[in-house]
This record gives structure tokens, sequence and C-alpha cells, in this order.
């Protein structure tokens, strides 16, 4: 069975918001049209996430203290913040790839905005049906609890080997195979992802840009979903910090797009983060970590990197 503090009307909110959320984004984009992203607008949109992503905490921990007291508020309300943060942070590892993506298919940063906001959408589709997934197999069978920490530790153990080491996207076998039997044009259409031309379709360099995006939020939400199943297993509180951190993804990519050389250390990180997160899942049964403290080892190995990334600047 699985245990959350939610009742239906909570989750429908919650779906209600997601979807005027969604909405709204596509509105503005399709308002202002397609435009190169300041950084002011960029940190203005940021700023509002965030600002939703604590408002909703704190609205959590209203509701909880009513209906439930003061200790099990604390506890859902950290454990939202813990979720939110990890997801956060590891989601920081998208953007780098997103950099790679658009620099090595040239996508115009007009055209950017739009293939962030439909990769947003699929993001969001993906981990609503990968968390419901993962909350019933871990009531189900609880031993995989374990296999999910096995997996991040491993994982956080793979990031550092290669942390330096920048994948080489035309090895990709998934780019390679639509190359081979999709007709692709050779330049970009006024941000559309396929055009009929003499009665044939024919798929833009956009298309595969938007395809690639999907399939790096698959690999990523593998690693962030069972992290955060690590912190709680309320279903709600899982969906909840994972979802609004993804809908601030856009807007932290257009912010951190120029800082990212900057940051050059943070993927160590994230990959301490996956190790501790990992090694905290399979000492479950012999060690218990309170939820805040993992809050706090997440944050101080975060800050940690970027301090260092800023101490000790990326060779040119």
């Amino acid at each position: 069975m699985i245990e959350t503090i939610a009742t239906p009307a909570l989750w429908a909110g919650f779906a209600v918001f997601v979807v005027v959320a969604i909405a709204i984004d596509l509105l503005a984009l399709e308002r202002k049209g397609a435009h190169a992203v300041g950084v002011r607008e960029a940190l203005l949109w940021s700023l509002l996430w965030v600002g939703l992503s604590l408002a909703f905490c704190g609205l959590l921990w209203y509701w909880v203290d009513m209906q439930a007291g003061r200790e099990i508020a604390d506890q859902k309300a950290t454990e939202f913040l813990t979720g939110y943060v990890i997801e956060k942070s590891l989601s920081v590892d998208n953007i780098f790839v997103f950099l790679m993506l658009f620099g090595a298919f040239a996508v115009p940063p007009q055209m950017q905005k739009r293939a962030l906001i439909i990769g947003v959408i699929g993001a969001v589709i993906l981990r609503v049906l990968m968390i419901l997934l993962g909350a019933w197999l871990l009531a189900k069978f609880s031993w995989l609890l374990y296999v999910f920490g096995a997996f991040l530790l491993f994982t956080g153990m793979k990031m550092l080997l290669v942390a330096e080491h920048e994948p080489d996207i035309e090895k990709n076998p998934i780019l390679h195979w639509m190359r081979g039997h999709l007709s692709i044009t050779k330049n970009y259409v006024d941000g559309h992802l396929t055009v009929i031309r003499d009665g044939k379709r024919w798929f833009t360099p956009l298309f595969l840009v938007v395809t690639l995006i999907g399939i790096t939020d698959v690999i990523f939400a593998v690693d962030s979903i069972p992290a955060i199943f690590a912190i709680t297993t309320d279903p709600f509180i899982v969906m909840t910090s994972n979802i609004f951190a993804v809908l601030g993804l856009r807007a932290l990519y257009f912010l951190l797009a120029d800082m990212a050389e900057r940051f050059h250390l943070l993927r160590f990180g994230l990959a301490f983060v996956l190790t501790f997160i990992g090694s905290k899942m399979l000492i479950v049964d012999f060690v218990h970590i309170p939820v805040g403290a993992s809050l706090a080892v997440v944050g101080s190995l975060l800050a940690t990197s970027i301090i260092a990334s800023l101490v000790r600047p990326a060779k040119k």
C-alpha cells in the first residue's frame, strides 16, 4: 500500500496548477514570438519558479499542520525542500548537455526557448509516469530501494571518473539512426519541427535537438527520481518536488548558460551527491540519517563545488 499525505483534492489541485503553468509559459512564448532570452528575463522567470516552489512548500506545511500536527508538517516540508534541492541541482547537469547540443547543432538563440519548452512538457509527462511506477514498485517490492541505492552509488562513482570528459554527440546511436532513416533539412525552418515539401515530410534540425533533449531527460530522470525516493517514499512529495524543479529548468538554462564554464567543478559536487544518496539508501537499515541532515550534506557538497570552481577557474 502506497502511503501519502495527499488527498485526491490535493492531487487534482496540483495537476491543475501544472497545466496552467505550462499554458502560461506557452502563451508567453506565442505573445513574444521566437526571441533570444536575456539574462534579466531568465532571472525573473527563475525567481518566479523558485518563489512558487517555496510558496507551495509553505502552503503544504500549513495544510499538513492543520491535518496531522506540527511534527508531521515539519517532516513533509523538509522532505519537499530536500527533494527540490536535489532535483534542481541534478538538473544543472542537464544544462551542460543542453549547452553542448545547442552548440553542436548551432541552434539559433531565438529557437532555443521553443526547444526547451517542448522538452519541459515531455519531461513532466515522463516523470509523472516514472514516479507513479516507482512508487508502485517500492510498495510491492521494498527491496528495490537497495537496487536504487546501488545504482546511484555506481552512477556517482562513474560521474567522478568522467566529470571532465565531454560526450561525443556524433557517436549517439539514436542520432545516427535518425540521420540514416529520416529526411532532414539542411537549415532551420522558422522554429518548425517538420515541414512538407513536394508532398514529402521533412524533419528539421530542431526535431533532432528536441528528440535528443527528450532522451537526455530520460537518462537524468533515471538518476534523479530514485534519489528523491531516498528522501521520502510519499509519491506526492516526490512528484511535487520533482515537477517544480523541472518547470523551472528552462529559465535556469538561460540564466546559467553564460556561466557554465565558471562552475566547471559542479559536476564533481553532483557526483558526490549521488554517491552520498546511494550510500544512504544502502545503509538505511543500520544507520538512520535524518532528512534535515541529508539536506545539509547535499547543500554543503554543492556549495563546496561552486566555491571551488570560483577559486580555481577552468583553464582556457
